[in-house]
């Protein structure tokens, strides 16, 4: 079936070029959008202006004579009255357009019988002819891994979709928009590194035929933006995409963007402050109110946030002190949640596990999560009251992390030790460990002011789509037909 009406388009190109006609031409006639045009309509009408619009044909009724098609560009959709009376070429236009066509129509303003505005046509071009014929709108593009791998169909026959990725804009712009206004200076970091640090994951490797060398895809941001807290910047961010090789979920994807920020001087009790106002302003205007919804649940981003206390949540959960709990008995408590821990895992991992099947799921409402053991975050500085814990926050919601920072780790030993007990968990089968950074460490041993980082990645706008993230993002990486 859709061989014979490709088929048939081939047809009508062939026709075309047989009658001398350029089915691609290089420019383009245009005078008018067609959200201009039916907005002056009256005016445009009146003054008996010729406009010219373009766009693809999104319906064509044929009534001998007489063709009414519906062109649309992106900001509207606009009737076309083709008459025979009016086009010199009207047999080769009825015989070679289709839906699905790129045009181009110029004419006066009329309004038809029954009231619709349209051009009627004195000149009537293709711009772009459609070969392969669109789906239908209404069921033809129903399977959710047609929409993703063809998101440009999804996109033109749902503007439901359509609006989604114009309101990710808005998402990112809101973000960077705050950020410059508050004196942040915006960088780019490199995407690949010779390390990859800033983060627990498994990362992409990559070669570089120049340097006959492997690099990976950076898993984070963070590492070379506090290089620039070194060389003097007080206030730096990103926004940029980031690569980690591991599962797929509704919160996880391998190729996502992420914004992170560097504020010299500061620390995790600042950032709490800046963040919940950051947050508010970006998601009024992303939404345009301050509650969303996710999984049938109301969530008040309005309200003041409250605070968790990681050690006290976990204790309550999991009924295990994970301060005081030994390897022995947090490796069986992960086995008794069925979690399936794995010989190699240290104790940060297996506390990182077990928080995540016990205590993330309860935490539904915006709020802080505080404090957690210092083997769950190695590049956090230690509590002064309690060393065997971390100045981090996460911002929790819906019941998954939507944002995490901390009190910078500025002191190049302590890090260096953590980095070496890092490669010790590494060596022991953690592929996730992070990895010892010798030029990090070098930086920091220049001296690095103290500082507090914050990393938010593009989670927080699927939760506030309510959607899977990989249905908000564009292009999700798909595994090949």
């Amino acid at each position: 079936m859709i061989d014979d009406l490709i088929a048939d388009r081939k047809k009508k190109l062939a026709r075309l070029k047989s009658e001398g006609v350029d089915a691609y031409p290089i420019q383009t006639k245009r005078t008018h959008r067609i959200a201009d045009v039916l907005a002056d309509f009256a005016k445009l009408e009146k003054a008996k202006k010729k406009v010219a619009v373009v766009g693809r044909v999104v319906g064509i009724r044929d009534m001998g004579n007489v063709l009414f098609a519906d062109v649309a560009d992106e900001g509207g959709k606009l009737q076309v009255v083709l008459k025979k009376d009016n086009l010199a070429n009207f047999a080769l236009v009825k015989g070679t357009t289709d839906r699905g066509d790129f045009v181009s129509a110029s004419g006066q303003l009329v309004k038809t019988k029954s009231g619709e505005r349209s051009v009627e046509a004195k000149e009537f071009s293709m711009l772009a002819k459609s070969i392969r014929p669109l789906p239908d709108k209404w069921a033809g593009l129903e399977d959710v891994e047609t929409r993703l791998r063809e998101r440009y169909l999804d996109i033109l026959a749902h503007p439901v979709t359509a609006d989604m990725f114009r309101t990710k804009a808005v998402f990112w712009n809101s973000f960077r928009t705050a950020m410059k206004r508050e004196g942040f200076l915006e960088v780019d970091m490199p995407v690949l590194e010779s390390v990859p640090g800033g983060a627990e994951a498994e990362p992409f490797v990559t070669h570089h035929n120049a340097l006959d060398t492997d690099f990976y895809l950076r898993i984070s941001l963070e590492l070379p933006l506090k290089k620039m807290l070194v060389a003097g910047y007080e206030k730096v961010f990103e926004i940029g995409r980031i690569f980690r090789n591991e599962g797929i979920d509704k919160d996880h994807l391998q190729d996502y963007t992420q914004l992170e920020f560097y504020w010299a001087y500061s620390n995790y009790e600042e950032l709490m402050k800046f963040t919940e106002k950051l947050y508010k302003e970006v998601i009024k205007a992303t939404t345009g109110s301050l509650t969303t919804t996710y999984e049938n649940r109301k969530l008040n981003w309005g309200k003041k946030w409250g605070r968790v206390d990681y050690v006290d949540a976990f204790s309550q959960a999991a009924d295990l002190n994970p301060l005081a709990a030994t390897h022995d008995q947090l490796f069986a408590k992960a086995q008794k949640l069925g979690l399936k821990p794995e010989p190699g895992f240290g104790k940060g991992r297996l506390i990182d596990l077990i928080f995540k099947k016990t205590v993330r799921p309860r935490l539904l409402e915006p709020c802080f999560l505080v404090d957690p053991p210092v083997e769950v975050e190695p590049l956090a500085k230690r509590k002064p009251s309690d060393p065997r814990r971390v100045e981090r926050m996460q911002i929790v919601a819906a019941g998954t992390e939507l944002g995490k920072g901390f009190s910078e780790l500025n002191d190049p030993v302590d890090q260096r030790a953590r980095f070496e007990e890092q490669m010790k968990l590494r060596k022991a089968g953690d592929t996730e460990a992070q990895q010892l950074d010798e030029d990090y460490l070098q930086a920091m041993e220049y001296g690095m002011p103290p500082a507090a980082g914050f990393g938010i990645s593009e989670r927080l706008f699927a939760v506030l789509m309510d959607k899977p993230i990989r249905e908000t993002v564009i292009f999700p990486l798909m595994r090949k037909k």
